[in-house]
């Protein structure tokens, strides 16, 4: 057992001054009380703690696209012309890049504060389609480049079978991606055996792509042959056009359609979410299901807003993702799901309420519970069997400085884009020092070797 002493952590019910971490060996938090902190020999932390943030949804060799798809073509510019520009890409990714673009994104996520990430895993095969000799090749590089980071990984390797509604042929970009379901259980089974070896550092899960790439007899096969206490993603009403094509092909609107068809409850996480209706809004709230917002990348592809304040209203749970990579900082998806509803209303902070006065802290909290649902790992807060994954933050920093408490939060989400962070840790392991990583340059030189051969 190891102690650490914060001057101050938001624990569940608040914020406590001097406060002591005992943390196992195997990084799981087994107290966190306010202590007399001269009764006890401990590791004195910096500054105040938070929780580590869940980045609830990642395409992690996404990051290699970020910033280059932003050409505007003839036809004006949609999500469907960006994930053609994305299909493009992949023909020159295999895994040596992809371990060095995944290393590079976790190094990034965890100096931000980030110290899970789930990482939705469909680039199963080579560019043509064909299996690697180890079906597993893929996976086995992004647990390994979460391990080289340090950061938790939730793989979710994901059931990938049709181009489109109803069936429909896949398109030649999409080879990758493609399993039928023997093969996907596979290679769920692999990840669940891998999660096993690396001693609660990897989680499995389950994840469809969308209605439109998994047929709705495939999902019951796989729901019905799965382990039933893993965590299930889908996206799910993330363009017009997804829910328009929904409707004509089965009569309902994709969050309908789950509602009506899957067991959607406490294991669920839906993605996006930003074209729904309130009865849904109010019925996927009630399942207790989880949806993963990702505003940086929902603003980039002109995705749409998610109905932020009905949700929450609700009593929804809510995580917070990168997905495609344009920004790496969950204060970034953190201020941007907030100004989104912001613009949309005319009124601030509209996250918060008359029980929580501070958007910055109801919004951490909340992706906190909902990160944990969504990664299928007790995280997200400083509390008895959680993991020991916090982040310190610098009061000195001019971000912070004269605030406290829930001060500290609203100045880190809606003050700037210096990063207030001292030291981030994962699992008991303190994995970023004085703002920086230890391995940062290393694996930015290898990202950039990676980057010179794939933008040629």
């Amino acid at each position: 057992m190891t102690r650490y002493l914060a001057p101050a952590a938001l624990l569940p019910a608040g914020w406590t001054d001097d406060v002591l971490l005992e943390v196992d060996d195997h990084g799981w938090i087994r107290s966190a009380a306010a202590v007399a902190t001269e009764r006890h020999a401990a590791v004195r932390l910096p500054g105040p703690v938070v929780p580590g943030v869940v980045n609830g949804h990642s395409h992690a060799f996404q990051r290699g696209l970020a910033g280059g798809a932003e050409l505007r073509s003839p036809g004006g510019d949609t999500f469907w012309g960006w994930r053609e520009a994305l299909y493009r890409f992949l023909d020159r990714l295999g895994p040596d890049e992809m371990e060095a673009v995944a290393v590079q994104l976790y190094t990034e996520l965890l100096e931000q504060g980030y110290t899970r990430v789930v990482e939705f895993h469909y680039l199963h095969h080579d560019p043509r389609g064909v299996r690697y000799a180890d079906p597993m090749e893929m996976s086995h590089r992004l647990a390994a480049a979460a391990a080289a980071a340090g950061i938790g990984l939730t793989l979710l390797p994901v059931l990938y079978q049709a181009g489109d509604f109803g069936g429909a042929r896949p398109a030649p970009g999409q080879l990758r991606f493609l399993n039928d379901c023997d093969g996907y259980l596979g290679l769920l089974d692999g990840v669940s055996a891998l999660g096993g070896e690396a001693r609660g550092s990897v989680q499995a899960g389950i994840a469809f792509h969308s209605l439109r790439a998994v047929p709705p007899s495939a999902m019951d096969e796989v729901m019905r042959a799965a382990p039933p206490d893993l965590p299930v993603h889908i996206h799910a009403a993330e363009q017009p056009r997804e829910v328009r094509d929904c409707q004509a092909w089965s009569g309902l609107r994709p969050v309908e359609w789950l509602l009506h068809h899957q067991p959607v409850d406490r294991r669920w996480s839906l993605v996006h979410c930003t074209h729904m209706r309130p009865h849904e809004v109010g019925g996927l709230a009630s399942t207790g299901a989880t949806v993963v917002v990702c505003p940086s990348t929902e603003g980039n592809l002109g995705d749409g807003l998610f109905a932020l304040e009905a949700f929450l209203d609700a009593e929804g749970s809510l995580a917070i993702g990168s997905d495609s990579h344009v920004s790496t900082s969950p204060v970034e998806e953190l201020r941007w799901l907030e100004y989104g509803q912001r613009l949309a209303t005319g009124r601030r902070a509209v996250a918060a309420s008359d029980r929580h006065p501070s958007p910055g802290r109801r919004l951490l909290e909340a992706v906190g519970a909902g990160g944990a649902a969504a990664a299928g790992v007790e995280v997200g807060a400083l509390a008895p069997g959680h993991q020991a994954d916090w982040v310190v933050l610098d009061p000195s920093h001019p971000v912070l400085a004269g605030r406290r408490n829930d001060g500290w939060l609203d100045a880190w989400v809606f003050s700037g884009n210096q990063s207030p962070i001292r030291e981030v840790w994962t699992r008991g392991r303190r994995v970023v020092a004085e703002g920086r990583h230890p391995h940062r340059d290393a694996h930015a030189r290898a990202f950039r070797r990676v980057m010179s051969q794939l933008m040629k």
